[in-house]
């Protein structure tokens, strides 16, 4: 069902530019190779051919990768990206398709994963299996048979589900029962399922010529400092379903140090975002949410990151909206500006790099606001179309924050 893909091996052709990258341990690019020559003493040259123990550490960086369907994508939409970060799936599509030129389904029919449901003990896993096999059956009918979830907990969910099913066929045969009585559909189990961030990463390298922008300060001439935050559901519960699985996730590192930019280390890297299912959907819970993130927040402070880049709609919505939060509370924000920390998910940064217009991929939506860090890349914007509705009219502006700038 998942294997580790032997075309993704890396070829004697790429090897310069794979040693290259090798070299430099601030860079995670290939972390275990790092690892591996720290501890062997292997240190390749430029342009050179690479040692025995270079290739024993590139084969083992191998078993680190995913297979990563090329093209003809089923896409399911996440409830929690459409309500806060509309512009994001609309981007990747255009992206996949105007850009890749790939196809991708993107069907109106489509519904939950039952993922808060299922992950606060409201939803049984019989259900949410059925959910998963109605949407699975959506995939089949349209000819489909690689299935992309925008979301990460319904990435976790289906996973969940194909392993189960896979350890216990007898249960994919009940579901298949449940459906068809139910609303008499039958489904195929998808042949790759990814995540959307697992492909914009396959195709890092084909984007960046037709990038307009770096992730380069155009004032310093260095490269930004961005804090990657990977959602628990990518790697964690699964942890060979993601780019270098959960002890050296790679999937969003790749796409910043491809596009310019510096990946920081710091010792929070690791730590949830905060949102938790019953800390925050449980009221009293609450206080741990915050309290979490406030945590993460000022682990990655004395850094001074120039963007949070994420690949988790719920990271994303709480990573942003909890700054203001502490912000209100505290009167604290963790850059020396006072505007808090960007926080992005990778369809935007995407979107920003191509050229695409920063308010139709709408990041007048977050609460930390990005012109300043627009400013640093030299991404032009106009603050005159900043709430220009669909129809031309400009819509009334929010109310200002207490503490963060705007």
């Amino acid at each position: 069902m998942f294997r580790y893909s032997e075309n993704l091996k890396i070829s004697k052709s790429e090897y310069p530019k794979f040693t290259d990258l090798a070299m430099d341990e601030s860079k995670p690019t290939s972390p275990v190779i790092g690892k591996y020559q720290k501890c062997h003493g292997d240190t390749p040259q430029k342009n050179t051919a690479p040692s025995a123990q270079t290739n024993i550490a590139v084969r083992y960086w191998n078993q680190y990768q995913k297979e990563i369907a090329e093209d003809h994508y089923f896409y399911e939409r996440s409830c929690i990206r459409q309500t806060f970060f509309p512009g994001s799936e609309a981007a990747f599509l255009k992206i996949l398709r105007q850009e890749l030129g790939k196809d991708i389904c993107d069907n109106p029919h489509q519904h939950t994963c039952t993922g808060i449901g299922y992950h606060s003990d409201v939803v049984p896993f019989d259900t949410t299996m059925t959910i998963a096999a109605r949407l699975f059956s959506l995939m089949t009918e349209n000819g489909y048979r690689n299935y992309v979830p925008s979301c990460v907990t319904s990435f976790g969910i289906f996973t969940e589900v194909m392993a189960k099913w896979e350890e216990h066929p007898e249960l994919k045969e009940k579901v298949r029962h449940y459906l068809w009585d139910a609303c008499k559909r039958e489904f195929e189990v998808p042949d790759n399922i990814v995540h959307p961030s697992d492909i914009i990463y396959k195709f890092r390298f084909d984007l960046k010529p037709r990038m307009r922008y770096q992730l380069v300060n155009r004032f310093t001439g260095r490269p930004l400092r961005v804090v990657e935050h990977i959602g628990c559901h990518y790697a964690k519960i699964f942890p060979h379903h993601g780019v270098g699985k959960a002890e050296f996730p790679y999937v969003l590192a790749g796409i910043i140090e491809a596009w310019g930019g510096e990946v920081i280390d710091y010792p929070e890297r690791r730590h949830c975002c905060g949102f938790g299912f019953r800390q925050y959907l449980v009221q009293e819970n609450r206080g741990y949410s915050i309290a979490n993130t406030q945590k993460k927040f000022a682990s990655m402070e004395p850094y001074e990151p120039d963007f949070i880049l994420t690949n988790c709609p719920g990271c994303s919505m709480f990573l942003d909206k909890w700054q203001y939060t502490i912000a209100e509370m505290q009167g604290k924000t963790y850059d020396r500006e006072g505007f808090g920390i960007p926080v992005l998910t990778y369809e935007e940064l995407t979107g920003l790099l191509l050229g695409y217009d920063p308010w139709t991929l709408g990041l007048q939506l977050h609460q930390v606001q990005s012109e300043h860090l627009m400013d640093k890349i030299g991404i032009p914007y106009n603050p005159d179309e900043k709430y220009k509705g669909i129809s031309g009219k400009i819509l009334p502006k929010p109310e200002k924050p207490h503490c963060l700038k705007v």
